[in-house]
């Protein structure tokens, strides 16, 4: 079981770019978040790593995590995708690498990229690897490739309107942890009036009631913003102990209700 290996609380930075992303991962870093989630396809990786170098946070006190994307699968390109990965972000090794999607079309077996993801950890260039957007068929198959010990986590949506019970409850079977991305579902959790209720009843606002819950179901959380004070209200979530029916409140929100289902990309969902 990994789970204790990646921060609980984290920083996203899916859908930022430019200038945007620099000031959100300093103002990240200055308020005290040291996970800093990133991907290749986001096409923010030198940005992020400008920002780490330039906060003078040392990179032993953080926690990278950045994703291959599906073009670099193949046993001959994953490895040097990550080397330019690792350029970008100005660093020698990062903490999490992760599989962002199935491969097209099973275009590349899963058995060949999780074995480059497994080399390239033992070339020491990540030193933890995962997958993310996995269902349950594809975690069996990279299970089968490395071993369910190898997986750090599986990163997949998951926020009170798609509680995905059924892939956690698998994953946590196999000593798989998980991390919720878009816990707050762009938003649309915010406005739910169960938590609103319960956001008013802590004096707490709506978005740290559903980190506070995702948190307390032991997920790791990713959350983004472009907003010094959002990021800043954020991390206060870690502190929101939520009762038992605030918690049993929320699981009864959830309809399934994915926001993210790329098609090619998305797997058939369990």
């Amino acid at each position: 079981m990994q789970a204790s290996l990646i921060p609980p609380f984290g920083l996203g930075s899916f859908r930022l770019t430019g200038q945007v992303v620099i000031d959100s991962v300093r103002n990240g870093l200055d308020l005290g978040y040291r996970l800093i989630d990133t991907a290749q396809i986001y096409g923010n990786e030198a940005e992020v790593g400008q920002a780490i170098a330039d906060s003078g946070v040392p990179r032993a006190d953080l926690f990278l995590t950045t994703k291959i994307w599906t073009a670099n699968y193949a046993g001959d390109k994953l490895i040097p995708s990550l080397k330019d990965s690792l350029a970008k972000l100005r660093t020698d090794q990062v903490d999490l690498t992760l599989i962002h999607w199935p491969s097209p079309g099973n275009a590349v077996p899963v058995a060949e990229f999780m074995g480059a993801l497994a080399q390239a950890k033992a070339e020491g260039l990540t030193r933890l690897i995962g997958v993310s957007n996995f269902n349950i068929a594809l975690l069996r198959e990279a299970i089968a490739a490395v071993g369910a010990d190898a997986i750090a986590t599986n990163q997949i949506e998951l926020h009170p309107v798609l509680q995905n019970r059924k892939l956690v409850d698998f994953a946590r079977s196999q000593g798989i942890h998980i991390t919720s991305y878009m816990t707050l579902a762009y938003g649309k959790a915010l406005k739910e009036p169960a938590i609103l209720a319960i956001a008013e009843a802590h004096g707490a606002t709506p978005a740290q009631v559903v980190l506070a819950w995702a948190l307390q179901l032991g997920y790791a959380v990713i959350p983004s913003s472009t907003k010094r004070e959002n990021l800043a209200s954020n991390l206060l979530a870690q502190q929101l102990a939520l009762t038992d029916a605030d918690m049993a409140s929320i699981a009864a929100l959830d309809r399934g209700e994915r926001l993210t289902n790329p098609e090619g990309l998305a797997p058939v969902w369990d």
